[in-house]
C-alpha cells in the first residue's frame, strides 16, 4: 500500500560540489523542481584550492576563496566539507581502472566519491544524489560506457542523477518516481562549453571558477611528473600532505637520485618555504640576494656543496666569482661556505623535475 504522506513529502538531494560551473548548474536545475539540495565537497589533498594558488605574485589577483563554499553561497545551499584524504590514498595508489593522461585515477576517484556521498545520503535520510557530469566531457569517467560503471561500483545505482545529461541516459529512480521531471533535465554532451555558458547566463551566473576538470592537481602534467619522481626516489608509492603541497611550490631539481632541491622562484615562495626549515635542510645566499632552497633526501658534504652552487646560480650573484651560502640543519645549526655558482650550461636539463 502506498504511503501518501511519503509521496507528498519534500524530496532531498545531495550534490557533489566541486566549485566549478557544471555542479553549480546541476544544483540549480534540481532546485527549480522544488527539491531541497545540500552539497558535499570532498578534500582529497590534491584539491587546487587547498594549497598554493595565492602564494606567487602572478596569482595575487585571483580570488582568495574556496570555490565550493562560494558556489554554495550563490546557490543558497548548505555545504558539507569532508576530509577523505587518508582513505583516498588507497584509491589513488591501488586504482582499479588506471590513470588518465597523467596520474589522475578519474574513474576510480569518481566512483569513490559517489560511494562516500551515498553513505552520507543514507545516514542523513536524503533521497538521491546529483553530480554535474556531462557525457563525453572527460575522457575517463564521463564516457557513455563508464558512467554506468560509476553508478554500479559506487553502489548508488539508479539513485545517481546527472541533470546536465540525464536525457542521454536511462531513467533514474528520481525520474521514475516523479520526484523530478525528466523533461526539465538536459541532454548536454561533449566538450563544447557553449550550452553551459548559455545556461549560466540564463541563471544570472556571471562569475564562476574554471569551467571543468580544473579542480585537481593530478590532471596537471608537471605536477604528476614531480609526484612520479618522488615515488621513484623513495622506492615506494607513499605520500603525506606536506609532500603534496611541496610538489606545487618552487623549482625542483634532482642532481642525484638521493636528493632534490626545492628552490623558491620569488618572494612569496621564499616566505612560504621558510616555514619548513625545521623539517628540511635549508640553504640561502648571504653575500647576494637570492631564494631559499630546501633539500628533500639524504646528502653528504659534497652534495651540500653541489646544492649550494645550484642555489647560487639562482641568486643575484650568478655571475660572481664566489657566493656565500648559509646551510642550515633542521635543528637550527648552520655554517657558511663560499661556492662558485653553476653556469647555466653546466646544469643538465634532466636535473629539472
Amino acid at each position: 500500500m502506498t504511503n501518501n504522506s511519503d509521496n507528498n513529502r519534500e524530496r532531498k538531494a545531495v550534490a557533489l560540489v566541486s566549485g566549478g560551473l557544471d555542479s553549480m548548474l546541476a544544483v540549480r536545475l534540481i532546485q527549480e523542481q522544488g527539491i531541497h539540495v545540500e552539497g558535499i565537497n570532498f578534500f582529497t589533498g590534491f584539491c587546487v584550492e587547498g594549497h598554493t594558488h595565492a602564494i606567487r605574485k602572478k596569482d595575487r589577483d585571483r580570488p582568495k576563496r574556496n570555490n565550493a563554499l562560494w558556489v554554495a553561497e550563490q546557490l543558497g545551499i548548505k555545504l558539507h566539507i569532508i576530509d577523505i584524504s587518508e582513505d583516498y590514498k588507497d584509491i589513488f595508489i591501488n586504482h582499479k581502472h588506471g590513470y588518465g593522461a597523467n596520474l589522475n585515477p578519474c574513474l576510480d576517484c569518481k566512483g569513490f566519491m559517489v560511494h562516500e556521498a551515498l553513505k552520507w545520503m543514507q545516514k542523513h535520510d536524503f533521497d538521491f544524489l546529483i553530480t554535474g557530469e556531462v557525457m563525453g566531457q572527460r575522457p575517463m569517467s564521463q564516457r557513455k560506457d563508464t558512467m554506468p560503471v560509476v553508478s554500479k561500483e559506487s553502489g548508488a545505482g539508479d539513485l545517481l542523477l546527472r541533470p546536465l545529461c540525464a536525457r542521454l541516459l536511462p531513467e533514474t529512480k528520481p525520474e521514475q518516481e516523479g520526484w523530478v521531471d525528466r523533461d526539465q533535465l538536459l541532454d548536454i554532451s561533449g566538450r563544447n562549453r557553449k550550452p553551459q555558458m548559455a545556461l549560466a547566463k540564463k541563471y544570472g551566473f556571471t562569475e564562476y571558477a574554471q569551467p571543468a576538470g580544473g579542480c585537481c592537481f593530478l590532471t596537471d602534467a608537471n605536477y604528476s611528473s614531480k609526484l612520479a619522481d618522488l615515488w621513484q626516489a623513495r622506492g615506494e608509492k607513499t605520500y603525506e600532505i606536506d609532500d603534496i603541497v611541496m610538489l606545487k611550490v618552487g623549482r625542483h631539481l634532482r642532481p642525484k637520485p638521493s636528493f632534490k632541491l626545492i628552490i623558491a622562484r620569488e618572494e612569496g615562495e621564499t616566505n612560504f618555504l621558510k616555514g619548513y626549515r625545521k623539517k628540511y635542510i635549508s640553504l640561502n645566499t648571504i653575500s647576494h640576494s637570492g631564494p631559499i632552497a630546501l633539500i628533500d633526501g639524504e646528502t653528504d658534504s659534497d652534495d651540500l656543496e653541489l646544492a649550494a652552487r645550484l642555489v647560487a646560480r639562482f641568486s643575484s650573484g650568478r655571475e660572481s666569482e664566489f657566493v656565500n651560502v648559509e646551510i642550515r640543519q633542521k635543528n637550527g645549526e648552520s655554517k657558511n661556505i663560499d661556492v662558485v655558482p653553476f653556469r647555466a650550461d653546466e646544469i643538465p636539463q634532466d636535473w629539472y623535475v
